[in-house]
């Protein structure tokens, strides 16, 4: 199931916690090499999540991580504008109306509907907070996983070749896009809304199980 825990909430649920930052070590530390920190429990956890981010989580049958992505309002600081303004021109991205996506991540246990799950929930972030856009930078390896999708964004901006080249995009909430990324899931609008507002609702008393 698909869970949106505020970072000074995730002390509440400490094994999707700790099994969520212990996959983002073993996804971009270990397969993809990337220049981060791991703490001594193995977890990679930076300088954004102490500013008490949006986590959107796949939630796995037996409570730990399956995937996730992070989310943060381009008012304060954000990624793309500390460190990757280079791929805009130097233009920021600052708007109450955009929020930033980083740290997408699926474990290595994540079947193959989960990445489509979490860009069904971006899109339940775009509605829900009446939002316009949310702005992400993504590697060569995800173009091909946005597609499968059919959440490709609007590329900003491009920096080298081949596998090693980086992007900023952009993603909106559009009607045919929404139905594709439904599809994709395997999921129902009806159920993905629900998990959405159980999240800020805790009353609710909904079935929420895929």
């Amino acid at each position: 199931m698909l869970r949106y825990i505020y970072g000074d909430d995730l002390c509440q649920v400490p094994m999707l916690k700790s099994t969520m930052f212990r996959d983002r070590a073993d996804q971009f530390k270990t397969r993809l090499g990337w220049d981060v920190k791991v703490n001594e429990n193995g977890e990679e956890i930076d300088q954004y999540d102490a500013l008490n981010p949006l986590y959107v989580i796949w939630q796995m049958a037996d409570g730990t991580h399956g995937g996730s992505m992070r989310f943060l309002p381009t008012t304060g600081s954000t990624m793309v504008n500390d460190y990757f303004s280079h791929l805009t021109n130097g233009v920021r991205i600052e708007s109450p109306f955009i929020w930033e996506c980083t740290r997408f991540c699926l474990s290595r246990n994540a079947g193959a509907q989960v990445a489509a799950a979490l860009m069904l929930a971006g899109g339940e972030v775009l509605r829900g907070f009446e939002l316009q856009h949310f702005v992400g930078v993504f590697d060569a390896r995800m173009v091909r996983i946005y597609r499968m999708i059919g959440a490709s964004p609007t590329i900003l901006g491009s920096d080298g070749d081949g596998r090693d080249r980086t992007s900023v995009g952009l993603w909106e909430f559009r009607d045919e896009l929404h139905a594709k990324v439904l599809q994709s899931s395997g999921l129902t609008d009806t159920l993905s809304r629900a998990w959405f507002e159980k999240s800020f609702d805790p009353e609710q008393s909904l079935v929420l199980t895929a």
